[in-house]
């Protein structure tokens, strides 16, 4: 199976199944000499874990990293860094009846056509568990970042058809807003109204969807390259690349698409003997290169496919229609709980085009 590895300088593979042995991630060209600890790791994938709050699955998984390798002293060594999690409290006797009947809305068919065969305990390598190695790879991601500046927060904004009002405040302070509910949500109003329409959904062995806004604040001007490689497109491509993850957007979006130029375009001003811009409709990024201004993307998260309603599939082996009703511990919605997820993509894509700089000019 190939395109398990991602990014060209800053580079991570990670590897693992659901409910194999392990998960984890190797990241390679990281630059020597950067202070990092398996605390410091330990604390994104926290965020990440299972089993923290009514929004989440009751999967209950410690999720304590081990670094196998690429550290000297709390130091980086320029070698590649292995990190570990073990599988704790797998339980693959629900998915038993699912080895020849694919769910609707999963990767289990297609992995099915494609390799001919697939581990189908918990989806595999298809599972939302194989986020481990990313969130772990992007933890070590924003220690470079924080080097620069540079400071990363995604929250929910919309649930289940119910939308938050984001309050004007300061990147970090909507972070530690968003981190105080159970939904991930700044606007603890709109928070709550979540939570009841997620209890409902849930009890009716359904699920829901909403979309989760990433912002990146301190970017310098000037990462990304013009043409294939740009800043925006290597986004996209990252969010893109998460499960669940339906469509993305950088800037104005989609709604870019109604406005005229002069509403859409970002004046330039001096300010303090450098310049600014007057509004940020593009999100951060013209040319497919950064501005200065805060990176701002948003992505749309499909409901959790994994049901507890009876739902029309077909039978493999026995060549004929079948239904299903899915058993064992899943997300009644999935954008609380890939804030972090999203947060870490963000942060390789800044890592490896920050090393890329480097080589841009002498």
């Amino acid at each position: 199976m190939s395109g398990n590895s991602f990014g060209r300088i800053f580079r991570i593979t990670t590897w693992g199944e659901s409910h194999g042995r392990a998960v984890g991630v190797v990241v390679d060209g990281c630059p020597a000499g950067l202070a990092l600890s398996a605390e410091d790791i330990q604390k994104e994938l926290d965020r990440r874990r299972p089993g923290q709050s009514r929004a989440s699955t009751s999967r209950r998984e410690e999720d304590r990293v081990e670094i196998l390798s690429g550290l000297f002293q709390d130091r980086t060594t320029g070698t590649p860094i292995s990190l570990l999690v073990w599988n704790r409290d797998a339980d693959s006797s629900a998915y038993d009846l699912l080895q020849n009947r694919p769910r609707p809305g999963h990767a289990d068919y297609t992995y099915q056509i494609k390799y001919g065969i697939r581990d189908h305990r918990g989806g595999g390598r298809a599972s939302a568990r194989e986020t481990v190695g990313r969130v772990a790879a992007g933890a070590v991601a924003r220690k470079l970042l924080e080097q620069r500046g540079i400071e990363i927060a995604a929250y929910v904004t919309e649930l289940g058809g119910v939308s938050a009002e984001i309050p004007p405040l300061d990147l970090m302070q909507l972070a530690s807003i968003a981190e105080s509910n159970a939904v991930r949500c700044p606007d603890p109003v709109a928070a709550e109204r979540m939570l009841k329409r997620l209890e409902e959904v849930r009890n009716e062995g359904d699920s829901l969807g909403g979309v989760v806004e990433i912002m990146a604040d301190g970017v310098p001007p000037g990462l990304g390259e013009p043409v294939f490689d740009k800043l925006d497109a290597d986004l996209a491509r990252a969010l893109m690349g998460i499960g669940a993850v339906k469509a993305v957007e950088i800037g104005a979006g989609k709604e870019c698409a109604g406005l005229k130029g002069s509403e859409m375009n970002d004046p330039l001003l001096w300010q303090d003997d450098r310049v600014v811009f007057d509004s940020n409709r593009a999100g951060g990024i013209l040319g497919g290169i950064s501005t200065g201004e805060p990176i701002v993307c948003r992505i749309a998260v499909k409901p959790t496919p994994s049901i507890g309603r009876r739902q029309k599939t077909v039978d493999l082996a026995q060549r004929e229609a079948a239904e299903i009703e899915i058993k064992g511990r899943h997300d009644p919605a999935i954008p609380p709980r890939i804030v972090p997820v999203a947060e870490a993509m963000v942060a390789l894509v800044l890592a490896d085009h920050m090393l890329r700089q480097r080589a841009a000019r002498i």
